[in-house]
């Protein structure tokens, strides 16, 4: 919650500083490309170490940002110095977050724990919105980045107690960071299904990515809205991820590859309908929102129970952060070319554009035999 709510700060601060694309989506790639460089990296060394770090140094860049805005010495580049910086931390955070899970439940509770997991992330998002449009209304922006600083402290003291039972050392030996990546590698790579499925989504990834992170500016020049319009549309968002969360935990799907193609596909248009809205009808671009959320969480949780239950435990880390990198480098390559894209047919059209391709992408993944044999195991 932390960080989602810290994310909400600084993207708003930009948007009503500058007010300019071009300073967004550089704020998006300086948040995204780290991680993709990274990701490979975080399945060497032990996960729930790797999780503590990853805390400690985010907590100690937002209270370096703090200083900064308290004394009003600030600048744009301090800002997406730590960004990137906080981009880098959850590099490692996030695969090994999501490895530890298939370590701590049994094999048969994974696509429930998936969808469960599904629902907290969405809880963080419906509650980081609203809050971080309080925090800055009743807070100085320094004093707001405080609240990061002590949720990830919160975050570090349960893993100084809790233990996870990594064995991946006791099995695949201790290789060299560069034997290790290409060891992902070549399990993506062989497994046709796999190379595909990665292939796809950093297609969608790529075609979409600039819509998440120019939500703030198309509020602001096509609905006319500030930060408590953004907090709306992004907090009922979570709750539209929450409710497609509990239903793949209450459905918990056995055949997977179709929930994760169809969500995508779904997500991708509820998109560009939010952005054909006009700009009075904010309400039904709320609403078109919320179900982009609700699809979208009906895909990205069996695609991570599809991953867990198709890949040996101790190459889970591995095929993550692979996946991760994957996507971690379509990301700005699609924020790169969505600027001047935005530029020139501005940025509701773009939203329009971009969901329609992202939905025909992912659909495509319907037509490939070795994705859809992916439900019946590698």
């Amino acid at each position: 919650m932390g960080s989602a709510l810290t994310q909400f700060v600084l993207l708003w601060w930009i948007t009503d500083t500058t007010g300019d694309m071009s300073s967004l989506a550089f704020a998006g790639m300086v948040a995204l490309l780290p991680q993709a460089l990274l990701s490979p990296l975080a399945d060497r060394y032990s996960r729930r170490v790797l999780m503590i770090a990853a805390d400690a140094v985010s907590a100690l860049c937002m209270l370096v940002l703090m200083l900064l805005f308290v004394t009003e010495q600030v600048a744009l580049w301090h800002v997406y110095v730590m960004m990137g910086i906080r981009s880098a931390m959850q590099a490692f955070q996030m695969p090994a977050a999501e490895a530890s899970v298939a370590m701590l439940v049994p094999t048969s509770f994974l696509p429930r724990a998936a969808g469960l997991n599904q629902t907290l992330q969405s809880l963080t998002m419906v509650a980081a919105a609203p809050l971080g449009a309080l925090a800055i209304s009743v807070l100085p922006m320094g004093w707001a980045l405080g609240i990061d600083v002590i949720t990830a402290l919160l975050g570090i003291v349960p893993l100084l107690v809790l233990r996870i039972p990594q064995t991946f050392a006791r099995q695949t030996g201790k290789h060299a960071m560069w034997g290790e990546f290409v060891e992902g590698v070549h399990l993506v790579w062989r497994i046709p299904g796999l190379r595909r499925l990665y292939g796809l989504l950093a297609a969608v990834v790529l075609v979409v990515m600039p819509t998440f992170t120019l939500v703030p500016l198309l509020v602001k020049t096509h609905f006319g809205g500030g930060a408590p319009e953004v907090a709306l549309m992004e907090g009922l968002e979570g709750i539209g991820m929450i409710l497609g969360g509990l239903l793949v935990t209450a459905l918990a799907p056995q055949r997977k590859v179709p929930w994760v193609l169809a969500g995508l596909a779904a997500s991708c248009l509820s998109m560009a309908l939010t952005s054909l809205m006009p700009s009075g009808w904010f309400q039904a671009a709320v609403v078109c929102w919320i179900i982009s959320g609700v699809t979208f969480a009906l895909g990205n949780a069996p695609l991570v129970a599809l991953l867990q239950t198709s890949i040996p435990n101790y190459l889970q880390g591995r095929a993550l952060s692979l996946l991760n990198a994957v996507m971690g480098l379509a990301a700005p390559v699609g924020l790169l070319f969505g600027m001047p894209l935005g530029e020139w047919i501005g940025v509701r059209w773009m939203f329009v554009l971009l969901g329609l391709v992202g939905a025909v992408v992912a659909l495509l993944g319907f037509t490939a035999k070795s994705i859809q044999a992916l439900d019946d195991g590698l």
